[in-house]
């Protein structure tokens, strides 16, 4: 079922305290629409939890784990600083008790502090949205992002991936729901995603973009073999 009712962006609405899904790979962006499939027990009781408070859930990146390193809690990695806080627009459930929802953007925050664990066994964090409260306005573009280096370096990936283009679909939104949607969608690595979210601007998002795109095809063998004939 879709869940419907007014929310007021404002400042002062957003929550001082937040359960947090810590999801590698997983990129919210304000205005952007993220589905997920919940089953694990824990995160089963963070989204009942959240229904029944404001729906809102920060999603937030565990920081890489490299193997010389020591972590006292793989159940609970440390997390990067800055995330996204989306309310739950959309839910369902399946058969097998798993949940089906759709986060919908709200706000970027930064960790203040991470909380004692709860009943529910999930991770609650202190956020601080000031650094980002600008991502409660629509963003104003006084320089437009470049569509056609965009475009290029786009069907490059799709070519890359075998992926069918789907520009014409995409090009129809605005600029900020074209940056969102294709960030969100593409398969980057986690801290080249980590980097878009950090983003101060919008149009530092879509340059940033277009470049993890265009150096993404150029490192592929296969392009650089096509290339060089």
């Amino acid at each position: 079922m879709s869940i419907s009712g007014p929310f007021s962006k404002a400042y002062s609405d957003l929550p001082e305290t937040m359960p947090v899904f810590p999801l590698s790979g997983a990129l919210l962006l304000p205005r952007g629409h993220l589905p997920l499939n919940v089953f694990e027990p824990r995160y089963i009781n963070m989204v009942t939890d959240a229904l029944g408070r404001d729906r809102m859930i920060g999603m937030i990146q565990p920081k890489p784990i490299k193997r010389i390193e020591h972590v006292l809690d793989y159940e609970n990695p440390p997390v990067f600083k800055t995330g996204c806080a989306g309310r739950i627009t959309a839910f369902s459930e399946t058969d097998d008790g798993h949940f089906l929802i759709t986060l919908t953007g709200v706000c970027r925050f930064d960790v203040v502090e991470e909380l004692p664990e709860n009943d529910g066994g999930y991770r609650t964090v202190r956020g601080d949205f000031g650094a980002w409260k600008d991502d409660l306005a629509f963003p104003d573009l006084d320089t437009p992002i470049n569509r056609d280096r965009l475009r290029s370096a786009l069907e490059s990936y799709f070519t890359l991936h075998s992926l069918r283009s789907c520009w014409d679909t995409l090009a129809d939104g605005d600029d900020e729901m074209l940056i969102t949607t294709i960030s969100m969608g593409c398969q980057l690595s986690p801290l080249e995603k980590q980097a878009l979210l950090e983003c101060t601007t919008l149009y530092d998002r879509g340059d940033m973009l277009t470049t993890l795109l265009e150096m993404a095809a150029h490192a592929n063998p296969k392009n650089a073999h096509n290339n060089a004939n």
